[in-house]
């Protein structure tokens, strides 16, 4: 990689962290130092740059670009070094397309998530035959059913 060391360290939290808690719907997650040191040395990555590390997945460029917030910081109090853990918040996490409406209600956003369920169970009822086809598919011998 021709990339600036900083940049690397971001583009491998991208790649490891970020992009995979996104996938996964997750709204929150942890960058801890020592693991992302250890994903690093695939790149040939000089292990002493532990200080550079914590700071590249702190600063605010980053945050803002991938739309994450720090919630937390686990470490010694220089908040550098292998120990420290950066916890982060997806901005805008909450539902499956993350665009979480503003100001939404407590109850709006409960029927907002049970709709979705309840479209999944409409559509398996009526793949097993109804209400019906469904209790008899459940009741019956077959592994998938339990």
């Amino acid at each position: 990689m021709d990339l600036p060391l900083a940049d690397q360290v971001r583009a491998m939290a991208l790649l490891k962290y970020v992009g995979p808690a996104k996938k996964a719907g997750s709204a929150e997650f942890s960058i801890a130092v020592k693991d992302l040191l250890k994903d690093l040395q695939a790149l040939n990555f000089p292990l002493n740059y532990t200080p550079l590390v914590c700071n590249s997945i702190k600063t605010k460029s980053f945050q803002h670009e991938n739309n994450l917030e720090i919630t937390r910081i686990e470490g010694p109090k220089s908040q550098t070094g292998t120990r420290v853990i950066v916890h982060y918040r997806i901005v805008g996490a909450g539902n499956a397309g993350g665009n979480a409406p503003q100001n939404e209600s407590p109850s709006d956003r409960a029927r907002r998530l049970t709709e979705g369920l309840r479209g999944l169970l409409k559509k398996e009822l009526a793949g097993k035959g109804g209400a019906e086809g469904f209790i008899q598919w459940v009741r019956s011998e077959d592994e998938d059913a339990a």
